[in-house]
C-alpha cells in the first residue's frame, strides 16, 4: 500500500528564515518594552518629518510625473508580458482587486473623519468657514488621490514589466535588476525581499489592528458589544480565519470574489448616501472641489508650509506619503500579480485615474454630507464625536440619515470584507516574497502567513504597540524611496532597449518556391486546419527547419538548443545563446482562433466546440507573438524566416552595444 506524500514547502531559505526571525524579535521587543519602543520610534518619526519632509514631497511629485511620462511616451504601448498576451482579468474585477488591496479599508475609516477634521482644524486659515470646507475636501482628495496611486503604480509597473516580460521572479528584488543585474539572485536580492516582508508585515498588522478598532466600535454602537482588547483579539481571529479560507481558495475564487462583492456594496452605499443627503449640493460641491484640486495640484504638491510653520504637515501629508511608500512593496506586488497583459499606458491610467475618480466621488459624498450636517444643519455634536473618536465617525454620521440601522450593517459588512481582502492579499504577497515569487505553494504555507499577520496584530494590540509598528513602516519608506529612484532609472533604460528591439523586428516575405506550393498553402488557409494538422506541419517541416538552422549555427561556434513541447503545449522552440547578451528565441506555436463566423463574435473561447475553432502555426519571439502564420510554408521558407528574424536580432544587439 503506497501513501501519497504531502507536497513540500516552496520557500527561499535565505529570505524566509531571516524574515521570520526579524519579525519575531521586533514583536518581542515592542511587546516587552512598549513604552520605551514608542518613545524611541516617535523620536525617529519626528526626525524623519523634520529633516526629510522636503525629500518625501519631491519624491512623490517625481513619481507622479514619471509614471505619466511612461504612459504617454512612445513606450506606452509595450505590454506587461509578451506582445500577444491579453489581460488576465476583466476591467471591473481588476479594479475591484487593486482598490480593495490598495486602500479600501482606509476609506471606510477616513471617508467621513478626514474631511471633518480638516474642516474643524485646517492647516492654515479659520476653521468652520466655507473656505475651510472647500480646502478640507481638496486636502482629502490630495492625500488619497493621484499621488498615492502614482506611488503604487510606479512600483507595480517596474515589477510587472520585469516579471512578465523578462521572466524574473515577482518579488521586490526584481525591481533592482537594472541596477545590480544577476546579483538579485544572491545575498543582495535576498536582503531586499527580507526588507519587503518585514515592512509589509508591519504595515499590514498595524493597519488591520486599526481596522479591527473600527469593527469593534461599529459593533458597540449597533449592538452594545463591549469595546475591549479581548473582543478585538477575537475579531482579529475570526476575520483572519475567513481570510485564511480566502487564501486557500486562491486569487480567482477568494480575493477576486470578495473584492467584487465589496465594490458592489460600495456603489450601493454610495448611491444610498447620495440619495439620502442633499444630492444636488453634494454633486455640485464634488465637481467644484475636484476642479480646484486639479487646478491647485502643483502648489499643493510642493507646499511645505515654510512660511506658515505648522505641525499639521507632519501629522497628515508627510505621514500619508510615508505610509503609501511603505505599503508600495505589498500593494505593488499584488497589483503586478493581477496586471499581466495590459499595456503600460492602460496600466498607468487604470491604476491612477480610475481609483482617484472613485475616491473623489466617495469623499465628496461622505465628507461633503458630514460637513453639510455640521455647517448648514447645526449638528455640531457630529464634529465633536469625530474629533473624539475617528473609529466611530462613520457610524455616528449614519445616525443622521434615513435607514440608519440598515446602512450601518452594510458599512460593517464592507469593513469586514475590506479587512479580509487586505489580509488575504497581504498573506498572498508575503508568501510569494518568501517563495521566490512562486504563487502555487502548499495550502499550509499560504495559511502560515495569515496566521503570522493575525498573531502579530493581536500581540501588538494587547501590548499597545500598533503605533510603534506603524512608525517602523513609515520610517522604512525613506531608504526604499532612494532605491526606487534608481530602479525607475533602470526601468527607463530597459524600455529604451525594448523599443529598439521591437523596432528591429519585421516580417519578411518567404522565399520564392515552385508554383504548386502556393496552391497547397491556399488550400490550408481556406480549410481552416485543426490542431492535429498544424502539429503534423510543425513536426514534419518546422522541426526539421529548426534543426537545419541550429546545425549550421553550431558550425560557427555558437551554441543552440531545439526544444520539442508539441505534446504538452503545441510548441517548438529554437534558442541561440549569446552569453551575456540577449539570446535569440524563435518559437512556433499551435494557437486556436474562432472561425470567422458572425455568430461566434461574442462567444468566449473556452465555450467553443472543436468545430468552431481553427489553428495557426504562429511565430513567437522573445517579445511574444508576432501575429503571422507560417502554416503551409516549405522547410526552406521556414529556414529563411528564422534567418531573417535572427538577422533582426543581431541588428538589435549591435544597436544597444
Amino acid at each position: 500500500m503506497s501513501s501519497k506524500k504531502a507536497p513540500r514547502w516552496i520557500i527561499d531559505p535565505a529570505v524566509f528564515f531571516p524574515a521570520i526571525a526579524i519579525l519575531l524579535l521586533s514583536v518581542l521587543v515592542v511587546g516587552l518594552f512598549p513604552d520605551a519602543s514608542n518613545v524611541l520610534l516617535q523620536q525617529l518619526q519626528k526626525g524623519v518629518v523634520r529633516n526629510a519632509s522636503w525629500f518625501y514631497v519631491l519624491f512623490v511629485a517625481s513619481l507622479l510625473i514619471v509614471v505619466f511620462i511612461f504612459a504617454f511616451s512612445r513606450h506606452g504601448d509595450i505590454k506587461l508580458g509578451p506582445d500577444h498576451s491579453q489581460p488576465a482579468y476583466g476591467f471591473i474585477s481588476w479594479f475591484a482587486m487593486l482598490f480593495a488591496a490598495g486602500m479600501g479599508i482606509g476609506l471606510m475609516f477616513f471617508g467621513v473623519a478626514e474631511p471633518v477634521m480638516h474642516y474643524l482644524a485646517p492647516p492654515i486659515g479659520e476653521a468652520g468657514t466655507a473656505e475651510a470646507a472647500s480646502r478640507a475636501m481638496e486636502l482629502a482628495y490630495f492625500h488619497w488621490g493621484l499621488h498615492a496611486w502614482a506611488i503604487y503604480a510606479a512600483v507595480a509597473l517596474v515589477l510587472a514589466y520585469f516579471a512578465y516580460r523578462h521572466s524574473l521572479p515577482l518579488t521586490l528584488r526584481s525591481a533592482f535588476y537594472p541596477l545590480i543585474g544577476e546579483r538579485i539572485y544572491g545575498p543582495i536580492g535576498a536582503t531586499v525581499d527580507v526588507f519587503a516582508i518585514v515592512c509589509t508585515t508591519c504595515g499590514i498588522s498595524a493597519s488591520l489592528g486599526y481596522g479591527v478598532l473600527q469593527i469593534n466600535a461599529g459593533l458597540n454602537y449597533l449592538f452594545d458589544v463591549p469595546v475591549n482588547e479581548m473582543v478585538q483579539v477575537g475579531l482579529i481571529s475570526c476575520t483572519m480565519l475567513v481570510a485564511g479560507v480566502s487564501v486557500v481558495l486562491g486569487l480567482d475564487n477568494g480575493i477576486k470574489r470578495l473584492s467584487e462583492l465589496n465594490i458592489i456594496l460600495a456603489i450601493f452605499l454610495l448611491i444610498g448616501v447620495l440619495s439620502a443627503g442633499p444630492t444636488i449640493l453634494l454633486l455640485s460641491g464634488t465637481v467644484q472641489t475636484f476642479g480646484t484640486y486639479v487646478a491647485d495640484i502643483i502648489p499643493k504638491t510642493f507646499n511645505l508650509y515654510v512660511y506658515h510653520p505648522t505641525d499639521w504637515l507632519g501629522g497628515w501629508t508627510i505621514l500619508y506619503w510615508g505610509w503609501w511608500i511603505s505599503w508600495a512593496p505589498f500593494v505593488g506586488i499584488f497589483i503586478a500579480r493581477i496586471s499581466r497583459g495590459r499595456t503600460i499606458r492602460e496600466f498607468v491610467l487604470g491604476v491612477t485615474i480610475v481609483p482617484t475618480l472613485f475616491i473623489v466621488l466617495w469623499m465628496g459624498v461622505f465628507g461633503g454630507s458630514a460637513i453639510d450636517l455640521i455647517s448648514n444643519q447645526g449638528f455640531t455634536e457630529l464634529g465633536d464625536a469625530v474629533q473624539g473618536d475617528q473609529a466611530v465617525a462613520l457610524f455616528r454620521f449614519l445616525d443622521y440619515l434615513p435607514g440608519t440601522q440598515f446602512l450601518s450593517l452594510v458599512c460593517l459588512l464592507m469593513i469586514v470584507v475590506f479587512f479580509v481582502t487586505s489580509a488575504d492579499s497581504g498573506a498572498m504577497v508575503l508568501n510569494m516574497l518568501s517563495a521566490g515569487g512562486e504563487d502555487n505553494t502548499p495550502v499550509t504555507q499560504r495559511i502560515l502567513w495569515t496566521a503570522v499577520i493575525a498573531a502579530i496584530s493581536s500581540v501588538l494590540l494587547l501590548a499597545g504597540g500598533l503605533s510603534a509598528m506603524q512608525t517602523v513602516a513609515i520610517a522604512s519608506a525613506l531608504p526604499f524611496s532612494f532605491a526606487m529612484l534608481g530602479a525607475l532609472w533602470g526601468f527607463w533604460r530597459a524600455l529604451v532597449i525594448d523599443s529598439a528591439k521591437r523596432g528591429s523586428i519585421g516580417v519578411h516575405p518567404p522565399a520564392e518556391t515552385e508554383a504548386s506550393n502556393w496552391r497547397y498553402r491556399l488550400s490550408n488557409l481556406l480549410e481552416y486546419p485543426g490542431n492535429s494538422s498544424v502539429q503534423v506541419f510543425q513536426r514534419d517541416i518546422v522541426l526539421k527547419a529548426m534543426h537545419s538552422f541550429a546545425e549550421e549555427v553550431n558550425q560557427h561556434g555558437v551554441q543552440t538548443k531545439v526544444s520539442d513541447a508539441l505534446g504538452e503545449h503545441g510548441v517548438l522552440r529554437l534558442e541561440v545563446f549569446h552569453g551575456g547578451e540577449t539570446d535569440f528565441i524563435y518559437e512556433v506555436k499551435s494557437r486556436s482562433h474562432p472561425m470567422p463566423d458572425q455568430s461566434l463574435a461574442n462567444k468566449p473561447m473556452d465555450d467553443m466546440q472543436v468545430g468552431e475553432l481553427f489553428f495557426r502555426a504562429e511565430v513567437h519571439l522573445l517579445e511574444g507573438g508576432q501575429d503571422y502564420d507560417i502554416m503551409g510554408w516549405t522547410q526552406e521558407q521556414v529556414v529563411v524566416d528564422i534567418l531573417n528574424q535572427y538577422e533582426n536580432h543581431l541588428h538589435f544587439l549591435h544597436t544597444v552595444r
